[in-house]
């Protein structure tokens, strides 16, 4: 690969046009001020320090720039890994703060290597194969338990509990203590939240509630009347972990904890982030690098993870404030990154009386978009088994927690697609009427039925697992078909066959002719013929060629007939 497509910025700094740096100052400073309330309520929901998530947006976005292939895509903390992230850490640390947050920083560092290794082995392919349907699931499922983890907050009470289930029993047993000033503050802020979501898209909303809150408590003592509050965010600017990852000791046991909590973020933020990064990409017309996109996030992780930050990926929503700001390339995560700088020198001081139940609302309203409920119902209509799968990962998520959750969704994932390929649908055909075409007749009732022969077509791969399914099938249309006396199997539609489908191939050839039937092969690609041939098919059922053709075996049978 060469250096200038190692590195996109060599690509399209070169290229920048001076008129573009209005709208990326303006979309950097206008993501910056959505950032700002949403990272402190996403380091708050991970259990670590609010400034955490500030140096996120601060570092990720200046490692995501030297490689990434985007040019709108927001990086920083997303709800989903702050979640897994503080369920996952929150029993090595045994409620010692400062070894969460080195942990957390660890973590980062370990998931760039997993996303640098990734990319070496080119493995953005394989994270395909995780579906859509699979992660409405998840989302859906993450969105409730990071719901049951804010509403104490929302509510003044205490909470507790370890997992989904336990957090909805113990927040039933403490409404009645509902703090109700607190309830009431975070109440306004939901709906604000969602007026400004539905009438000011892409302004940021949560920054001006942010501040009106401030202001709310500043005039009216509300920290005084039991609302609480964030406390004291420290100044400055983050240095290097050096030290502290030196004197931080790590069991084998934690090791593996944490590479497993590496790879479970590695996963959610790719897929999160390619799948944010392509829709902006469509509607802008240029393509994105799913390659190059593993070297961006890990950059990202890497930087995040050296200066006191945490996993990251590129969100949805972030993304969708900085292209709705102007943003034209990724300098605009430049200028955000320099004006949260500015933030953390010398405006901290102003978030210290920020009420708990703003950021609850801020997380609440955010993962609301994580509950598709649409497209579940579109699953439901359109298939049956990407609905079980999507209901699976959702199960997985609140029955196992958000790690194991994620591992689940993987597996959902696997057997949903072999489920699809171990059973590939068997087309029975007949003609088209006053045409000598032939397609599936379960699908056009209307297509004539060939008499004294049976045309089949598989729509897949013939594969060592779905063989016999195949061999099956056509065994029971075979035995149901009076007269028969040619089976023509169709392969026009199999891209690829293994040894197994041609010796399932050779024995469906053996079967046949101890029934007194003849048993052709057409349509085969170029190398699937290689196969057969190597398997001796060639000599039992004739040539095979690139010439031979349903339509002229079943001419010649209809010739023969009438002659």
């Amino acid at each position: 690969m060469k250096f200038r497509q190692l590195l996109p910025i060599l690509e399209w700094l070169p290229r920048y046009e001076l008129s573009w740096l209005r709208l990326d100052l303006v979309a950097g400073i206008t993501l910056a001020a959505y950032a700002v309330p949403v990272s402190l309520a996403y380091a708050s929901l991970a259990g670590l320090p609010p400034q955490m998530g500030l140096y996120c947006y601060l570092l990720g976005g200046l490692g995501y720039v030297l490689f990434g292939s985007s040019r709108h895509l927001a990086i920083g903390p997303t709800s989903a890994i702050s979640l897994l992230l503080g369920v996952s850490l929150m029993e090595l640390v045994a409620g010692d703060q400062q070894r969460l947050a080195t942990l957390a920083s660890q973590t980062a560092l370990l998931m760039a290597g997993v996303f640098a290794l990734a990319w070496l082995f080119r493995l953005s392919v394989l994270v395909n194969f995780i579906s859509e349907s699979i992660l409405t699931g998840f989302k859906a499922g993450a969105a409730l338990v990071i719901a049951t983890t804010q509403l104490p907050k929302l509510l003044g009470v205490r909470g507790g509990g370890d997992d989904f289930f336990e957090r909805i029993w113990l927040l039933v047993q403490q409404v009645d203590s509902t703090h109700l000033l607190t309830l009431a503050v975070g109440l306004i802020a939901i709906g604000l939240l969602l007026a400004g979501a539905r009438f000011l898209p892409g302004r940021p909303v949560p920054l001006v509630i942010v501040a009106f809150s401030l202001l709310a408590v500043w005039l009216f003592r509300l920290d005084q009347f039991g609302v609480k509050i964030v406390g004291e965010i420290p100044a400055g600017l983050p240095g290097l972990q050096w030290e502290a990852f030196q004197t931080s000791s790590i069991s084998l046991s934690e090791g593996r904890q944490l590479f497993r909590l590496s790879c479970a973020c590695f996963l959610l933020s790719y897929i999160e982030s390619v799948s944010a990064a392509r829709t902006f990409a469509i509607q802008h017309k240029y393509d994105v690098d799913s390659r190059q996109e593993l070297l961006g996030l890990g950059a990202a992780s890497l930087f995040a993870g050296l200066f006191q930050g945490y996993p990251i990926a590129g969100g949805l929503s972030q993304t969708a404030v900085n292209e709705r700001a102007g943003a034209r390339t990724q300098l605009s995560l430049v200028f955000a990154s320099a004006a949260i700088c500015c933030v953390l020198l010398f405006l901290t001081g102003l978030f210290r009386t920020l009420p708990d139940t703003i950021l609850a609302a801020v997380v609440l309203v955010a993962v609301k978009g994580l509950i598709d409920l649409k497209e579940l119902h579109h699953l439901w209509r359109a298939s049956r088994l990407d609905f079980a799968a999507a209901t699976v990962a959702f199960a997985g998520v609140l029955l196992m927690g958000v790690l194991d959750g994620v591992l689940i969704a993987v597996l959902a994932s696997v057997l949903m697609l072999l489920a699809r390929t171990s059973r590939p649908y068997v087309a029975i055909l007949g003609r088209i009427p006053g045409t000598n075409r032939f397609s599936d007749i379960a699908r056009h009732k209307s297509n004539e039925p060939l008499v004294g022969a049976l045309a089949f077509r598989v729509q897949s791969s013939l594969l060592y697992f779905n063989v016999d399914h195949v061999l099956d099938t056509v065994r029971v249309h075979a035995k149901a078909q009076a007269g028969l006396r040619r089976v023509i199997c169709d392969l026009s539609n199999v891209p690829y066959v293994d040894v197994a489908g041609a010796r399932m191939l050779r024995r469906m050839h053996e079967e046949f002719t101890a029934w007194g039937v003849e048993f052709k092969i057409v349509e085969a690609h170029g190398p699937v013929r290689d196969v057969l041939r190597a398997e001796g098919l060639e000599e039992l059922v004739g040539p095979l060629t690139r010439l031979a053709s349903l339509v002229e075996l079943l001419t010649s049978d209809d010739a023969n007939r009438t002659t």
